[in-house]
């Protein structure tokens, strides 16, 4: 199991490997899965936008959507991904500190990912977004599922469509 932490990022191409993210209160995980190379990806952010803090991003790029998301996809090319091929699905984006929505860091998180990805020409093929409860996150290398666990549920899959067309 490789741990990815807040404002980290691991890519592999190990098929045993499993990349697993928890506490996903208002930050966001964008898991990526090429079925062909077999490569699979993982990115816990935690902010929008670099701009927030410059220097901070200078030193974790990944803790920002504006700078962690291209970087996550051009891990993922190093190893073999295309563009084309990957499925990407995203998790987290909740309300859980900010419960009167004065800041609205999980609404914010998911508007910069979506423009991002669009601007890219990317699209998403399933998300968990939103809500109250925190989430932790499994991506299988080998076989692209992708499962989701919440306090007090059963891990569930989030499937992404065998056609590799988009949908949520």
């Amino acid at each position: 199991m490789l741990t990815v932490g807040v404002g980290d990022c691991k890519v592999s191409g190990a098929a045993e490997a499993v990349l697993a993210t928890y506490a996903l209160g208002s930050c966001i995980a964008v898991a990526v899965h090429d079925p062909v190379a077999a490569v699979g990806g993982l990115l816990h952010f935690m902010l929008p936008e670099s701009s927030l803090n410059p220097a901070k991003a200078r030193e974790n790029p990944f803790l920002f959507a504006d700078t962690g998301i291209p970087l996550l996809f051009h891990a993922a090319y190093e190893l073999g991904a295309e563009k084309r091929r990957l499925l990407v699905r995203c998790v987290g984006g909740a309300q859980v500190m900010d419960r009167n929505g004065l800041f609205n860091i999980g609404k914010r998180n998911y508007l910069a990912l979506r423009k991002i990805l669009w601007r890219a020409g990317v699209m998403i093929h399933g998300e968990e977004i939103g809500g109250t409860a925190s989430r932790t996150v499994r991506l299988e290398v080998a076989t692209g599922r992708l499962w989701v666990h919440g306090a007090g549920t059963a891990d569930r899959e989030l499937v992404a469509p065998a056609n590799g067309q988009g949908g949520h």
